[in-house]
């Protein structure tokens, strides 16, 4: 007797009937044309029907598109199969390279089918579906593949756990969903199917499944002890893309190569950003500005939450407390400075009929619709609300024409950047048996503001113009200190597209529960079950071209919160509405690492401080440490939440001075990995691994990274603690701030008195460093200072690097750029390259580390084109 197989001991529905009742398929007429394979397959008896209908007839289609990737796509035969749209995420062209030139083997056993994907070089086995049956129903589709004992996994985001993921019990939903406090084991705000195995000495590879649709992803053992990973989708098709490395950086380019290269950001946005949601009026988000100028910390860019909204309506401003006139004061003054702007956009539409946005969407029908044709209706900030078909025809020039009009230089607010948040999106309709009127009275929604309308602050707000100061008689006071269709891949016909009978683990509870409903049907006929992962980064999208649009040739920057595989080539990402505690502080570590390393997101950081919650004091001191060692630097919290700007505690104070002192001495190092991420697919951020990739002992570490490939970064991560134990590669490495060697040993390190406004931080030995000679209050003044180079030799007395610049700004900047690389053999320095941008700025010094003190070789040295000197 067969035994019976279940997903896992924590899945939310047992089968019902065994998995290995099922018949599996049986491959027919295989096709070998050396670089590609096709193949039928056939239900191989009768169909077992475990939660929906069994499909009885597939495709196989094998590329070996480069020699490093191998598509592997299991289809339906007739083509009704949701397939992602191409012209949402374009597929990568193949080269048809011939199989025996690969570095990825597939083979295939007919009956019962199975497939296994090795490396050519080794034959090991990287993926291998023998022993299980593939299922392909109507409304679920399953595959297991082995995996090694213990194997080191990583990816299939977004959640917040460790960045290696478990191997026993342990599963990944993937579906879309507002997630307050970032829950561990839950699927958060994105969907990112693609993970890393890494083998140390026998490489990692890549496994990318391109399918939109809700899903388990369960990684366990048999109880014979043999390791699995399993998929679970209820809806799409297998379309695998197999990434053979053979290092870890290797894979995270090729993803890229699939995915799309990440967006080039521009310079100001790796400066630090100030938010919060209950900067309730212009006067107040003037007087912020100013008080960080006063506590001398530098602060780029100011951003509005939905307090400036006109009743929380997007596309207005609120006549009494954001006056246009006044935000437009506000914000010639942050451009004056060289400072920056950046405004939030919601997707939920209030459905109000003299809304002028709702009004010209509504004529050009771009909102979804339900089954009777009128406009879907939920619940988000505004009320009552419609969201748009960002999929529609017409919606792209709806929204570009909104952005357009709003955010008017001439009329408008002139932002520098737009922030997609709610777009998973987010329905405050918590089910399907909602009535959104209702529901949205009984929420309050809009909610009234609490705070009567004022002029001013009634004290002096340095800086900014007179409409932003007090009367001669008004009482001055002090900002409070805070010490606390058939044939069309478009979907199936006849699926319950509410109640799947597959259950996936959605922490949200069903898949229409807080969500637009999932038997929505968009604009080009397909349908919100098949599509939700998706809604997000089709509305940076439609953002990214809106901004593209109204400032041509620059380019854009659009945060969002809700992300699909390949959205960091329209945005950058900050992970959501945690929480003001030490383990917030702490995940956030395994977070970058994930989307920096394995999504292909580099523009990434967490709400500095905590979203949510009450901020302390040293917990702050420490966050603002270790966010400005990440490529998205951002201190935000949420309305119920007290005041947490660095400049409200004298210890936070003093860490932010010197994070941000480091963080923009380093700022032209990380642009410059940022450059080699737009333009490779190089990580920005790499874990201990991709460094070290042989080194057993980083496999798990994920609480230090490397910010770039040059600087260990090992921050105290233990509550209230004023020690760190961390791991130093068999390496040499130089203490950033002392520049004094350190031998690691590939051992643990014990450092007592880390002070709370200290963070290690080590240069790995054979780099070179290029840093600005000294901070300055915003980038724009930042780029007129000179550099000096670090050179840290590493245990062979060399050291390379190299150094990027361009204007900062250009969305194509042609030959106007300069990429530079450094070398030090032991004796000699060259710094060579393509020398296309045009600067007065300077090299004042090359400091080499490595004798007994560093020397100081003293220039200056244009960086207009190439130079050397030798040193004994």
């Amino acid at each position: 007797m067969k035994s019976l197989i279940l997903l896992l001991a924590f899945a939310s529905e047992a089968f019902s009937v065994s998995i290995e009742d099922c018949p599996g398929y049986a491959a027919s007429n295989v096709i070998d044309a050396d670089g590609t394979l096709t193949a039928d397959l056939t239900l191989a008896g009768d169909a077992c029907n475990v939660y929906s209908t069994d499909l009885p007839d597939l495709k196989l289609l094998v590329e070996y598109q480069t020699d490093t990737r191998l598509h592997v796509k299991i289809y339906d035969a007739g083509l009704d199969v949701y397939q992602v749209q191409e012209h949402i995420l374009p597929r990568p062209s193949s080269q048809n390279v011939s199989s025996s030139d690969a570095a990825l083997k597939f083979s295939l056993t007919e009956k019962p089918f199975s497939f296994s994907v090795t490396r050519s070089s080794s034959g090991e086995v990287l993926f291998n579906t023998t022993g299980s049956q593939l299922v392909f129903e109507s409304q679920y589709v399953y595959l297991r593949t082995q995996l090694p004992k213990d194997p080191n996994i990583y990816g299939l985001g977004e959640h917040s756990d460790s960045f290696r993921l478990p191997t026993v019990n342990y599963q990944r939903t993937l579906w879309n969903s507002e997630s307050p406090f970032i829950p561990r084991l839950s699927n958060l705000y994105g969907s990112h199917p693609i993970y890393l195995d890494h083998r140390g000495g026998a490489g990692s590879h890549g496994v990318f499944l391109l399918n939109s649709n809700g899903m388990n992803i369960n990684i366990n053992q048999t109880d014979a002890g043999d390791q699995f990973l399993e998929y679970n989708t209820i809806g799409g098709i297998l379309d695998f893309y197999f990434l053979a490395g053979p290092n870890p950086t290797d894979v995270s380019q090729q993803y890229a190569e699939v995915v799309g290269l990440p967006a080039m950001m521009s310079y100001w946005t790796f400066g630090f950003h100030q938010c919060k949601y209950g900067y309730w009026d212009v006067n107040m988000a003037a007087e912020v500005v100013a008080n960080y100028s006063i506590a001398n910390i530098p602060l780029e860019t100011l951003w509005g939450d939905i307090d400036y909204m006109d009743l929380r309506q997007v596309f207005t401003t609120d006549p009494e407390r954001f006056p246009v006139h006044k935000m437009r004061e506000l914000v010639d003054t942050l451009h004056q400075r060289n400072q920056h702007y950046i405004m939030m956009l919601d997707p939920g539409i209030h459905r109000l009929g003299n809304y002028s946005t709702f009004a010209r969407g509504e004529e050009k029908s771009v909102f979804l619709k339900a089954d009777d044709g009128s406009d879907y209706r939920g619940v988000q900030w505004a009320g009552e609300v419609v969201w748009p078909d960002w999929i529609g025809p017409n919606t792209q020039d709806w929204w570009t024409n909104e952005i357009s009009l709003f955010f008017s230089p001439e009329s408008g607010i002139d932002i520098d950047g737009a922030w997609n948040d709610m777009n998973e999106a987010s329905n405050f309709c918590p089910n399907v048996d909602c009535d959104p009127a209702q529901e949205a009275k009984n929420g309050n929604n809009p909610p009234q503001p609490t705070n009567p309308p004022r002029n001013n602050t009634g004290r002096p707000i340095p800086g900014f113009p007179a409409d932003f100061q007090p009367s001669p008689s008004a009482q001055s006071g002090k900002f409070r200190s805070r010490q606390a269709a058939g044939g069309q891949m478009k979907g199936l016909p006849d699926r319950d597209l509410l109640n799947p009978k597959y259950r996936i683990n959605n922490h949200r509870g069903d898949l229409s529960d807080a969500t637009l409903y999932t038997n929505i049907t968009n604009a080009d006929g397909t349908y919100q079950y098949d599509t939700h992962n998706l809604y997000g980064f089709t509305m940076i999208t439609a953002t990214r071209n809106s901004l593209l649009a109204r400032r041509p040739g620059k380019r854009p920057f659009v945060l969002t919160r809700s992300t699909f595989a390949g959205a960091g080539t329209k945005a950058a990402h900050w992970f959501g509405d945690n929480n003001s505690t030490w383990s917030d502080y702490r995940v956030s570590i395994p977070q970058l690492l994930a989307f920096a390393s394995v999504h292909q997101m580099p523009m990434v950081g967490s709400d500095v401080c905590g979203f949510n919650g009450v901020a302390d004091e040293h917990m702050c001191a420490r966050w603002a440490l270790l966010g400005a060692f990440m490529p998205f630097y951002r201190n935000h919290a949420d309305a119920s939440a007290p005041f947490q700007e660095f400049y409200l505690w004298d210890l936070v104070a003093e860490a932010a001075r010197k994070a941000i002192d480091a963080r923009y001495r380093l700022l032209d190092y990380i642009y410059t990995a940022m450059y080699r991420s737009a333009t490779t697919g190089a990580p920005i951020v790499n874990p201990l691994f991709f460094v070290y990739p042989s080194d057993s002992n980083t496999f798990g570490i994920d609480t230090q990274f490397f910010y770039g490939d040059a600087l260990l970064v090992s921050p105290v991560v233990d509550d209230y603690a004023e020690s760190v134990t961390y791991y130093l590669p068999d390496d040499i490495f130089y203490d950033f701030w002392t520049l004094e060697p350190v031998r690691g040993h590939g051992a643990q390190v014990a450092v007592d008195n880390v002070t709370w406004t200290d963070i290690p931080v080590h240069i790995r030995g054979g780099t070179i460093l290029p840093l600005r000679t000294q901070s300055a209050n915003t980038t724009t003044l930042l780029r007129q200072n000179n550099f000096q180079l670090i050179v840290a030799p590493g245990l062979d007395g060399k050291a390379t690097g190299s150094l990027y610049l361009d204007d900062g700004e250009s969305l194509d900047v042609g030959d106007k750029k300069s990429d530079i690389s450094f070398t030090w053999d032991g004796t000699t320095f060259k710094a060579n390259g393509t020398f296309g941008y045009s600067t007065d700025v300077v090299v004042e010094s090359v400091v080499i580390l490595g004798g007994e003190q560093p020397i100081t070789r003293k220039g200056p040295w244009g960086l207009n084109g190439s130079f050397d000197f030798t040193s004994s």
